[in-house]
């Protein structure tokens, strides 16, 4: 059980991660992918006239309840894994990070300093929590899916939109990172 509780190191989680792709492709015929859940999701609830919702949404029940794994997986890790030992950042990146004012990082998954309600209705907390959702939100659906189904799974299977979408993906973020968050960080 205490192996349960500690992080797994890459060479361990990320063969189990691809072992997925060929059990739900080659065995089931299914395309792994979670951005397209909430177009399943809104076509179950919503009576929409939009065609975009309009489809069988039922043949993807699957997807629903895989969905509803992942979030009940994490919530029971979190609840009953969790450990209260601070995350475990590189020196250099908790140094960089103490020059924007974001110290309280120990004790949560993502830094306080930065996502909480009262940093919300700041110029920073706003782009990065609000409008930073948005963009992902959007960049899921127009690249017609998201990091990791491009990444984990069009890749695995040779696709090459995933390949162009994960260079995207991957450019974005190194941009974003090392450019675009030390200048919204100083507003």
């Amino acid at each position: 059980m205490d192996s349960i509780l500690q992080p797994w190191p890459w060479y361990v989680a990320g063969p189990l991660i691809g072992l997925m792709v060929p059990f739900l492709l080659l065995l089931n015929s299914k395309a792994f992918g979670i951005s397209s859940t909430l177009r399943h999701l809104c076509a179950a609830c919503l009576p929409a006239s939009s065609p975009f919702f309009q489809y069988d949404w039922k043949k993807e029940t699957w997807s629903l309840l895989f969905a509803a794994g992942i979030f009940t997986g994490g919530m029971l890790a979190v609840t009953f894994l969790q450990e209260n030992s601070p995350v475990q950042i590189h020196e250099s990146l908790r140094s960089e990070i103490a020059n924007y004012g974001i110290t309280a990082i120990s004790n949560s998954l993502v830094p306080t300093d930065l996502f909480n309600f009262k940093n919300l209705l700041t110029p920073s907390g706003f782009i990065v929590m609000v409008l930073g959702g948005f963009l992902v939100g959007f960049g899921a659906r127009y690249a017609d899916g998201c990091t990791s189904g491009h990444s984990i799974f069009g890749l695995s299977t040779l696709q090459w939109p995933s390949l162009v979408a994960t260079l995207c993906f991957m450019s974005g973020g190194f941009l974003a990172s090392n450019l675009l968050l030390p200048l919204i960080l100083t507003l």
